[in-house]
């Protein structure tokens, strides 16, 4: 490889995760990363997506492909820029003179950016069974559209080529997946398990600098590998990792996360803990509001009590049918009356028999 190569790395991410299928993969584009960084160990590496990628990977990687943005790990270009994901891939490299990894040959752009014919400003890669993801220095195709682009040194539309019969029938299924497809665990099962047992978010941890990744540093604490990204490194961000790392170098990191999809650890530097912890804030915040739904569950049981009294209320009506049942010696009343004729009588039958006695 050239020079150039050796520099910086422009990953045309799009490109790069959909070679060789219909739909494009963040577990394949992830691997061929890694493996470009692998080989060029001296070289800054910039990975670019389009921005309908997000929208086209399987589900299952969704959350990663936010962490991946979130971490600037990935980067997507602003909404509703012109040329899409190729032209800003083409605009960053053209701004710092990097090569670009792509089987894409930017026919449309060949009058704009005639460097894309200077050695070494075009890799192509190919994952090949058995071996792995293999780089390897290329030049642009030319076509009708690479003509019309040179001849008015613009940026062209592509143009749309007529299909073949046969090109226009359903593409077969594929009756194995491709290879290297499925996405590598960064740790084994059963240590990384104990490790979240024993090292909750917050943890401090020893541990020594394993290599450079996109964007970030792998450390090995003990058997387990562990992630740190740029934005956890420093406040502000660095632009390398190799500006405030040394591979070899035994640092001491603090766990701010889990991925377990991965089986990844997240760490950070001490220093900038608080900026990457402040997301587990939230379980606390939670916590704190757990009282108060506790409190409001009370509340609501509070008349309940108040219907108590209320019941008896209902038994105060008791009373009124006691005064029901008074009626009854109301009758006997109107029964007194009755007899007290026969009473006032006998008294008048008294009277008439006193004059007589006188006489």
């Amino acid at each position: 490889m050239t020079e150039w190569v050796t520099k910086h790395i422009i990953v045309d991410g799009s490109n790069i995760a959909t070679e060789g299928r219909s739909v494009p993969s963040l577990a394949q584009l992830h691997e061929a990363v890694m493996a470009l960084m692998d080989e060029f160990k001296n070289a800054k590496v910039s990975v670019v997506v389009d921005a309908t990628f997000g929208h086209r990977i399987a589900k299952k990687e969704s959350a990663e492909f936010e962490k991946a943005i979130a971490n600037n790990e990935l980067v997507a270009p602003p909404a509703g820029a012109v040329g899409r994901g190729d032209a800003f891939v083409l605009a960053i490299a053209d701004k710092v003179n990097a090569s670009i990894l792509s089987n894409d040959s930017y026919q449309e752009f060949h009058g704009k950016y005639k460097w894309l014919f200077d050695e070494g400003r075009l890799i192509g890669g190919k994952p090949v069974p058995l071996v792995g993801w293999v780089f390897v220095e290329r030049l642009p195709v030319r076509g009708a559209t690479s003509r019309r682009s040179v001849k008015t040194g613009k940026v062209v539309k592509k143009e749309s080529s007529t299909a073949s019969p046969e090109a226009s029938k359903p593409m077969p299924v594929p009756k194995a997946p491709p290879p290297s497809v499925k996405a590598k665990m960064a740790n084994e099962l059963m240590p990384y398990l104990q490790f979240v047992e024993k090292h909750p978010v917050g943890s401090k941890v020893k541990a020594v600098v394993e290599s450079y990744a996109a964007n970030g540093i792998t450390a090995l604490i003990g058997g387990i590998s562990g992630y740190v990204p740029l934005r956890n490194m420093a406040n502000p961000q660095p632009r390398s990792a190799r500006d405030i790392f040394t591979i070899g170098d035994a640092v001491t990191l603090t766990v701010v996360g889990y991925t377990p999809a991965r089986r990844s650890v997240d760490l950070a530097v001490p220093g900038v803990v608080d900026a990457a912890v402040k997301p587990t804030g939230k379980p606390s915040v939670a916590r704190k509001a757990t009282p108060v739904k506790k409190t409001a569950v009370a509340k609501k049981a509070a008349p309940a009590k108040k219907a108590v009294p209320a019941k008896k209320v209902v038994a105060a009506k008791a009373p009124a049918k006691k005064t029901v049942a008074a009626k009854a010696p109301a009758k006997k009343v109107v029964a007194v009356k009755k007899v007290a004729p026969a009473k006032v009588a006998v008294k008048k039958a008294v009277a008439k028999k006193a004059p007589v006695k006188k006489r």
